[in-house]
């Protein structure tokens, strides 16, 4: 972990906040609760109960896995509709097949991204691929819920293949940290990703005992989560591994990591999220995520009528 890096952060653009950029302080550490998902594959719910005022535009996070799966072991989802948002897969170990009802989806694997948008409804299945249950193997990722403006709710759905080799790196001022920036844009830096809520998504390598302080839109929240080992946030707030970080305002981020990680990884890995507030009402319920009860059931309604699609053959 993870698949997309390079030997030398130190050939990479370097980010930095300007000078006298208002460092952002750490309002609330959780850690989040362990459960299922789908067919029985290990999920961390990283957002549960954090207030969605400090999570708008973002609806839910799981990070899934990191296990490593004896052979017949892994597991996905059944065939399950969505509608009214946009689902975010990144993987940092292992594989999984995306299918929909419309005949999007492919295969993302060790450092890839898809992004699907949702918008006036499908029905999705992701599974690990047959050599993948077959012989067993690590498999770890994330997958984020990012909700959409009432005039965006009901467009046609998208997907968004990101390779892991298109994914935006650089470095911090002294190279200690290497940034993934899958979307959004940082220092006048551009992810690859496409967002119809503008969003900022990265994934950090922190080396044991560096610090990274990055410029962060004003406007925007901000949040860190802790994919693997441990350190600091803001002004030294300790979180680790399955703790979820909201930062108040400001215009920077820092993230320093420990002196000394655990054996079983080399870096703090940390995953930074920030997103322009929608600040609309939101009824979110299982799969579907719209404005109103009223626009709940009738998402419902169109599932049950077969209005959101069929399951293909095959």
């Amino acid at each position: 972990m993870p698949a997309v890096t390079v030997e030398n952060p130190l050939t990479l653009p370097r980010v930095s906040a300007p000078a006298g950029a208002a460092r952002r302080p750490v309002l609330y550490v959780g850690t989040a609760p362990a459960g299922f998902e789908g067919e029985g594959f290990p999920v961390r719910r990283a957002f549960a109960g954090i207030n969605y005022k400090y999570l708008d535009p973002f609806i839910m996070m799981d990070q899934m896995g990191e296990v490593d799966y004896a052979a017949g072991e892994p597991k996905g989802t059944p065939w399950h509709p969505h509608r009214g948002f946009e689902t975010v897969t990144y993987i940092i170990d292992g594989t999984f097949i995306h299918r929909d009802s419309h005949g999007g989806g492919g295969v993302i694997t060790d450092g890839d991204t898809q992004w699907m948008t949702a918008g006036s409804g499908l029905l999705h299945i992701e599974t690990p691929p047959e050599e993948l249950v077959t012989s067993g193997g690590l498999f770890h990722g994330l997958q984020l819920w990012v909700n959409l403006p009432r005039e965006d709710k009901m467009l046609p759905p998208k997907y968004q293949d990101i390779r892991g080799g298109s994914v935006r790196l650089l470095a911090s001022e002294d190279g200690g940290a290497l940034l993934r920036l899958i979307a959004g844009d940082v220092a006048g830096h551009s992810g690859p990703g496409a967002t119809h809520t503008p969003i900022t998504m990265i994934h950090a390598s922190v080396n044991p005992g560096a610090e990274v302080t990055i410029p962060w839109r004003a406007d925007f929240n901000a949040l860190a989560y802790g994919l693997a080992g441990h350190g600091f946030a803001g002004a030294g707030r300790p979180f680790r591994e399955g703790q979820t970080v909201v930062f108040g305002d400001g215009e920077s981020l820092t993230i320093r990591a420990d002196a000394k990680q655990e054996s079983r990884t080399e870096n703090f890995e940390v995953v930074l999220l920030g997103g322009l507030p929608i600040r609309e009402p939101m009824q979110h319920y299982g799969p579907f995520v719209m404005n109103t009860h009223a626009e709940l059931a009738q998402a419902f309604d169109d599932y049950q009528a077969g209005r959101l699609g069929v399951i293909p053959a095959g």
